[in-house]
């Protein structure tokens, strides 16, 4: 005869609720945000001392002396130290998106206006005050032809340079060229535009045009190359500390050569950053006016040799435009500073594609 003992276990016992973390309710931080906005609304236009953002700003303090006051109440008071913290840091966040927003706005409102085939394939040449038409197709095409001479000639310029500083560079002479680089990142625009004025445009272009100097979009490009230059460097520098030793190791384990490491292994890895640096210092190319003014000169019509005569860029037009007495003129500016964002939005876009496609190539 078999007999079968059943065993039966212990149920845990229910928890108290005394050992159960008092939460608030997930309403409690949207109703908290409502109730202060409207008590500060009340506050501010009942006194009359302000108007919208000072009602966004009053709200957000009183939001988070409230948060902190509902959490500190339920949920004692590390907690609502925690969803204080959280608040600012999301706070912040907003606060950081809101200029970049407010100018992405600024320019769809303003610039929609001129957003058609007559701003884009004309230029401004014989077009007078009371003219509504002209565009920019002369301003692009400098943009372009500017930005890309000073891309060819810093980009390799400044990738090899911070190669030297970081595989080979020792001594007094890598010091040497990482403090002018540090001295040139705070060279104002125009100072580089005075000085491919005083050296390129007044002693060497003479050369070249039967002895009168001359403005050029070249000499544009140079300028703007001596302002993307320390960017391209400490950038890509930075980038290249980044790479992992044991990548270098394991390529010297395996008897391949310095520069063959430098090219298959260590720029491959360090290319995302590279890339970023380079579309950085191009962004700030493309806005510069004051070097463009100086040595290029600027003009109405189109010039698509950036070698000889005057040239223009988009920068320069909405500086122009911007001062013009012409009630046609604001709408081309604004139109004029939208194009120059969407073009270094697509560059970007673009540039970041490729390496991400060259990155999964390999």
């Amino acid at each position: 005869m078999t007999t079968t003992v059943t065993t039966h276990r212990p149920r845990p016992a229910a928890q108290p609720d005394s050992l159960r973390a008092k939460r608030l309710p997930r309403y409690a931080a949207p109703a908290i945000a409502l109730a202060a906005l409207l008590v500060a609304a009340a506050v501010v236009y009942g006194t009359g001392i302000g108007g919208a953002v000072l009602v966004v700003v009053v709200g957000a303090l009183l939001y988070l002396v409230g948060l902190f006051a509902a959490a500190n109440a339920v949920e004692g008071r590390r907690s609502a130290r925690n969803r204080t913290w959280s608040a600012l840091i999301h706070s912040a966040f907003v606060l950081a998106v809101l200029p970049l927003a407010s100018v992405v706005w600024t320019l769809l409102s303003n610039g929609v206006d001129r957003l058609d085939g007559n701003f884009f394939l004309t230029s401004m040449n014989n077009i007078g005050a009371r003219d509504p038409e002209g565009g920019a197709y002369h301003a692009i095409v400098g943009t372009l032809e500017q930005v890309g001479i000073a891309t060819l000639i810093t980009v390799p310029l400044g990738v090899l340079c911070a190669i030297y500083v970081v595989e080979y560079g020792r001594g007094r002479f890598a010091f040497a060229i990482r403090f002018f680089v540090d001295v040139m990142t705070g060279i104002p625009s125009i100072v580089a535009g005075l000085f491919v004025l005083a050296f390129w445009v007044l002693i060497v272009s003479p050369w070249f045009n039967d002895g009168r100097p001359s403005f050029s979009g070249f000499a544009a490009a140079l300028a703007l190359s001596v302002l993307m230059l320390p960017t391209v460097v400490r950038s890509t520098e930075e980038m290249l500390r980044l790479v992992p030793a044991p990548l270098r190791e394991g390529a010297y384990a395996l008897g391949v050569p310095k520069w063959k490491t430098i090219l298959r292994v260590v720029l491959p890895t360090a290319l995302p950053g590279i890339v970023t640096g380079v579309m950085l210092a191009i962004a700030r190319a493309a806005g510069e006016t004051a070097p463009v003014l100086l040595v290029a000169g600027g003009g109405a019509a189109i010039n698509f040799n950036a070698f000889e005569n005057n040239q223009s860029s988009l920068a320069l037009f909405v500086y122009q435009q911007a001062g013009d007495a012409s009630r046609y003129a604001p709408a081309r500016a604004w139109t004029a500073a939208l194009t120059l964002v969407a073009l270094v939005l697509v560059l970007t876009i673009a540039a970041k594609l490729l390496a991400r496609r060259n990155r999964l190539g390999r």
